[in-house]
């Protein structure tokens, strides 16, 4: 994993903008090893669901609380580059609230509404939204195969009152419609391996994949230790990482391998 990629001038980017995109932040034996293991693991085929877009598709992703042992989603969940950056960013310690991968295949993977991580992160005893995410691009991310789209500043909005769309919960439309005449929106196009880190209040939300190419991603979430939820809800409370060094992500990708072959 590639390190020290936060510069003050990045710093200051995530807080004016609500997100950085960091090209390469997987080298290509771990952007490889990311999407051989995701395609192979019989865990994701077991346990992906589906929610309904209210647009006509479905969204399928799988989401897991607990860091499996000595895999390549632990490993890079762990890995101190990107830890490193989540505690600069958010001023605190963080922790592992969540991972998931999203699976947007070919011609039928659904759209998100748009929302805010916070907007539901929020019922969860979470009293602020210091939290932020880390989006891998599995497979190439374009507009064609419905990339994640940002408001880029929409954090700095507070957070919005969000309702049921289907099976998904989205930000009160008249918001951010109004958010979308004042500020920029943008595609985030990605090649395998790139990343982007973007703040719990950042209003995002991707299109249908209408293309004939996968378009899977595979997302970190952190909250701060100060901000360990008060009550129980969807997912954990704290509980310290385990950080491992970046060169660790290609040995823990080979180990996963190796067991999903010799399985």
């Amino acid at each position: 994993m590639r390190d020290n990629f936060l510069t003050q001038e990045v710093i200051e980017s995530f807080h004016r903008n609500g997100y950085i995109i960091v090209p390469d932040l997987l080298d290509q034996e771990e952007s490889d090893l990311l999407r051989t293991i995701a395609r192979r693991d019989q865990m994701i085929t077991a346990m992906r669901t589906s929610r309904a877009d209210g647009e006509g598709g479905a969204v399928e992703l799988v989401v897991e609380n607990e860091l499996p042992s000595d895999s390549i989603y632990s490993a890079i969940v762990q890995a101190e580059p990107l830890v490193t950056a989540m505690e600069t960013l958010l001023g605190d310690e963080v922790y592992h609230y969540h991972h998931k991968m999203i699976l947007k295949e070919p011609g039928t993977g659904g759209a998100w509404t748009w929302h805010q991580d916070y907007g539901y992160w929020y019922n969860n005893g979470c009293l602020f939204p210091d939290m932020a995410s880390c989006m891998f691009a599995v497979d190439k991310a374009t507009k064609e195969n419905g990339c994640l789209q940002v408001i880029r500043g929409s954090h700095r909005m507070g957070r919005i009152d969000h309702v049921k769309r289907g099976d998904q919960t989205g930000a009160d439309m008249e918001r951010v419609d109004v958010a979308l005449e004042r500020m920029e929106l943008v595609y985030v196009e990605m090649t395998p391996g790139s990343a982007v880190l973007f703040h719990g209040n950042t209003l995002h939300r991707s299109d249908q994949n209408r293309s004939e190419f996968p378009r899977w991603a595979f997302i970190c979430c952190y909250n701060t230790r100060s901000n360990n939820p008060y009550k129980e809800g969807r997912h954990p409370r704290y509980s310290p990482l385990d950080r491992i060094s970046a060169g660790e992500v290609a040995k823990a990708g080979q180990r996963h391998l190796l067991k999903l072959e010799s399985a």
